[in-house]
């Protein structure tokens, strides 16, 4: 479902605007052989969130700017023969320091991945690599974090960890003021039947134990009580993240699609993705995507890239 208008979605508009204000990120924009996945980069482009590079064959993406009325002069191609070489050379890329970010054009995401993850001459690091949405939800007072949606299938508790450092610490890159995690599973309660809820208390003492850091965590909770406040008055939920959550953990990864996806076609919510744990941020689009929200994952990537500088230059220093 479109949303109504674009003034619905001020979350966004912030993003954005922060974005911009920052040098263009340099982008890897992996196979972009379509018009819709070619308009998206270009697009970014032309409001300053990225300087793009474009890898893939040459000749499907001149067809495609082609078939878009777009013009590609002063934009750099790097020509390659087919999808699984074009995410090769743009992992390669990344690694050389030629571009801070990917982004996935008209190729399969398990393509992409499948080179960022590989283990000799991938993306990897010491962190579990995990998915985000930043969603925003029409009438909602503050954007919503989730994980995760599109990498993680049945997520380990020691998995899970990973997945709530990386989330929180895109919250932090994203400036939110203050990190309210809310463990998700069916009930408030804990109970042995339900591992989810088993999992969602250990992550919450690990926080206690500063083993997560940089955030407020409860849980386990139901998605009422994490982000309605009336739900969890009447639950008796006395926390400072119930009913105000800004981050959703969600068990596994049929809850977090199924969650963002109802957000997105239900509600008129956007839903902008990005890889996390990576050495360089991933920019996940889909063609369903909006342009808008296709906008706000450049802009969160960029975001990401600027904390990742700042977190190094600390570290030197």
């Amino acid at each position: 479902m479109a949303p109504s208008s674009p003034a619905s979605h001020p979350h966004y508009d912030r993003l954005i605007a922060v974005a911009r204000s920052l040098p263009p990120l340099r982008v890897a924009v992996v196979h972009p052989a379509d018009a819709v996945s070619l308009e998206a980069a270009l697009a970014s482009a032309a409001l300053g969130l990225i300087a793009p590079t474009l890898v893939g064959p040459r000749a499907k993406i001149e067809a495609a700017a082609w078939e878009a009325g777009a013009d590609l002069s002063g934009i750099a191609i790097v020509d390659a023969p087919h999808s699984h070489a074009a995410a090769d050379a743009a992992v390669a890329m990344a690694l050389r320091g030629e571009v801070d970010a990917l982004m996935k054009g008209s190729l399969h995401t398990d393509e992409l991945m499948g080179a960022v993850v590989r283990r000799e001459g991938g993306l990897r690091t010491s962190r579990r690599i995990s998915h985000c949405f930043v969603m925003d939800i029409p009438g909602h007072s503050q954007s919503l974090i989730i994980s995760d949606a599109a990498i993680n299938i049945a997520p380990t508790l020691e998995e899970k960890v990973d997945i709530v450092q990386n989330a929180i610490d895109l919250a932090h890159a994203l400036q939110m003021p203050a990190v309210r995690v809310a463990v998700l599973s069916a009930t408030e309660t804990v109970n042995a039947k339900v591992p989810s809820t088993l999992d969602a208390a250990v992550l919450c003492k690990m926080a206690d134990r500063g083993q997560i850091t940089g955030a407020q965590l409860d849980g386990p909770l139901a998605l009422d009580n994490a982000i309605d406040a009336e739900a969890a008055r009447i639950k008796g939920i006395v926390s400072p993240v119930a009913g105000r959550a800004n981050v959703l953990i969600v068990p596994d990864l049929d809850a977090g699609n199924m969650l963002a996806k109802s957000l997105t076609f239900l509600d008129g919510a956007y839903a902008a993705g990005i890889v996390l744990g990576t050495k360089v941020p991933v920019i996940l689009t889909s063609r369903a995507d909006s342009e808008p929200a296709r906008l706000a994952s450049c802009a969160v990537a960029s975001m990401l890239a600027k904390a990742g500088r700042e977190r190094l230059i600390k570290a030197v220093g």
